[in-house]
């Protein structure tokens, strides 16, 4: 049986603001649909290169806005991407490792700036975090683990 991973849903307190911050991110706008009846929309944002999108709006989750913790992005040049989203005015922390050489740590637990050893794959991390707070981390993998 085969799934793929096809919508994230983010939550959001302004849907245009929201939609202003994934512009800004370079991120293709999908969609942004009106629905006829009174506070429903929806708004569809896809990564460069993703085959995953995201949509936020107004009617589709009770979750709470900013509660999205860790949504991860892969890269394969952190330092470039991070430096392209400093470009675009994205506030986006240092390139960081976990300390323990594994997954990073809940907020900056044990957080090393720099990149991993030898620039291990898995091992570089930076994050950003939209305006109301979804926080978003950027992983950098070049070789996938076999089985990938």
């Amino acid at each position: 049986m085969e799934m793929k991973l096809e919508v994230v849903l983010v939550p959001v307190s302004d849907v245009d603001r929201a939609k202003a911050f994934y512009e800004k991110l370079g991120w293709r706008m999908d969609i942004d649909y009106v629905g006829e009846e009174e506070g429903f929309r929806v708004v569809q944002f896809t990564p460069p290169g993703s085959d995953c999108s995201i949509i936020f709006g107004e009617g589709l989750t009770s979750a709470e806005p900013g509660s999205y913790e860790g949504t991860q992005l892969t890269v394969t040049d952190i330092e470039a991407t991070r430096r392209e989203l400093k470009e675009q005015g994205i506030e986006v922390s240092e390139v960081f490792h976990d300390g323990g050489g594994i997954f990073h740590h809940i907020g900056d637990a044990n957080r090393v700036i720099g990149r991993s050893a030898e620039h291990a794959d898995y091992g570089s991390f930076a994050s950003f975090s939209d305006p109301d707070g979804n926080g978003w981390l950027l992983q950098e993998i070049n070789k996938r683990a076999p089985g990938r």
